[in-house]
């Protein structure tokens, strides 16, 4: 099983304008995430490409994986080490071809079925949420609840990312329900002190290593 890390920071200008992707990258890095994923919904590609070019750089140097959000593309362009993708973006098995054994490719579940629907398209870890309510994105749908995490735990084998209103508070409750990690945005990239704000989640996985 490939390796997939326990504190994923989604970078994102458009909840703040403060930090562009790159900036967040370094102070993330900086406080523990080992996973950044470059997480942008418009914009040209080209564009999109050379930033996720210099974030993978970042990332490369210090040991964390660098995921693209959705865009197949611009993975392949950067070299990223993998893509996450929801279930109405690209299809995961045709991202595998595209990708290659080698490559991290996770999944966006709400319900168990699309958890298991992730497992059996061959995704190596699952983004299950909004395990809480949460502001950070549009489509997140409804609020999936700590039991619901668990049941999903139990029965599906691969790391479970929880996503969704984590915060440095509820993170105990998110691991003791069985997840491998968290995934965050606003926790991150929309505080004063990015990098703090990361040192303090990476210390509130602490108990659950």
């Amino acid at each position: 099983m490939k390796q997939v890390g326990r504190l994923h920071v989604l970078t994102d200008t458009a909840l703040q304008t403060r930090f562009s992707h790159v900036d967040l990258t370094r102070l993330a890095i900086a406080g523990g995430a080992d996973t950044i994923q470059f997480r942008q919904k418009g914009g040209a590609t080209r564009e999109m490409i050379q930033v996720a070019k210099e974030m993978k750089a970042l990332c490369r140097e210090a040991g964390a994986n660098f995921i693209v959000n959705d865009r197949i593309d611009v993975a392949i362009a950067s070299r990223a080490d993998g893509v996450h993708l929801g279930q109405d973006d690209f299809p995961i098995p045709l991202a595998r071809k595209l990708l290659g054994k080698g490559a991290i490719i996770g999944g966006s579940a709400v319900t168990l079925e699309d958890a298991n629907k992730c497992h059996s398209e061959g995704a190596d870890y699952v983004g299950f949420g909004p395990v809480y309510p949460t502001t950070s994105k549009d489509d997140a749908g409804p609020v999936t609840g700590l039991a619901l995490l668990k049941e999903v735990v139990a029965n599906i084998p691969l790391p479970i990312i929880a996503i969704g209103g984590v915060s440095t508070e509820n993170t105990p409750e998110v691991l003791k329900a069985g997840a491998r990690g968290i995934a965050i945005i606003s926790a991150v990239c929309c505080q004063p002190d990015p990098e703090k704000a990361t040192r303090d989640l990476y210390r509130a996985l602490q108990p659950g290593i």
